[in-house]
Parts: C-alpha cells; sequence; structure tokens
C-alpha cells in the first residue's frame, strides 16, 4: 500500500523533476491511500495556481486511491506522533494515516526524511 504526501503529488501533476519517482505509487491505484488532508492542501494549491477547473480534476485524479478520513481514533494517533516525532499537523495526519494502513510514504517533505517507511526524494 501507498500513501502520496501532498507534495510528492503537486510534483506529479506539475510534471516536474521528481515527477517519475512517484509516478508508481500515483498510478498504482489499487494500492493507493489517500489521507483526507492531502485532498485539502492539493485542492487548495492547484485552485491558487490554476484555478478551480484544475483542481476539480487533480481531486478527482486523487479520489481514483481509497480516500480516508479523518475519524477520531485516526486524530488521536497522529496528534500522539506529531508530539513525539515533532511533526506539522497535516504530516502527522499523513503518517498516522499510512502507519494505520500498513503503507509506504512517498514524499518531497523533508520532514519525514529517516522515518522508516518513507521513499523520500529531495526536490530539485
Amino acid at each position: 500500500m501507498n500513501v502520496v504526501d501532498s507534495s510528492a503529488w503537486l510534483e506529479y501533476f506539475a510534471d516536474g523533476p521528481n515527477a517519475g519517482f512517484f509516478a508508481p505509487a500515483i498510478e498504482d491505484t489499487d494500492r493507493l491511500i489517500v489521507p483526507s488532508i492531502c485532498l485539502l492542501e492539493v485542492f487548495k494549491r492547484v485552485f491558487q495556481q490554476r484555478g478551480e477547473g484544475d483542481a476539480l480534476k487533480a481531486i478527482a485524479l486523487m479520489q481514483q486511491g481509497r480516500v480516508v478520513s479523518l475519524d477520531g481514533s485516526l486524530a488521536l494517533s497522529a496528534a500522539k506522533m506529531s508530539l513525539d516525532l515533532k511533526l506539522p499537523l497535516a504530516d502527522s495526519v499523513v503518517l498516522a494515516t499510512a502507519r494505520a494502513h500498513g503503507a509506504a510514504i512517498w514524499t518531497m517533505d523533508a520532514d519525514f526524511k529517516g522515518l522508516s517507511g518513507v521513499k523520500y526524494t529531495a526536490k530539485k
């Protein structure tokens, strides 16, 4: 199973230098877990940069995976991880979601660098 962080989705949609690194995880929709917070972050950024139409297209592609909502149990796990690992809120939700589903995280976000189960590549 794979969780693709917002940074990776944005890189993929922009066809950035690391898009090819993230393509296998994004395109394997049967194994793709999408934290609902990633929908928020990606929609907001794409809307801001390219407008609502492109933002809705991006979200439609993301929703081909299994979208996981933030419920009470996941929120408490994320809070603990945030405190233990000193992660920002959104990152802790992504990590908690990935761990709850036994998924690898694909990202360019340095906050995840060095954590187990993370496939990290530096932003180019």
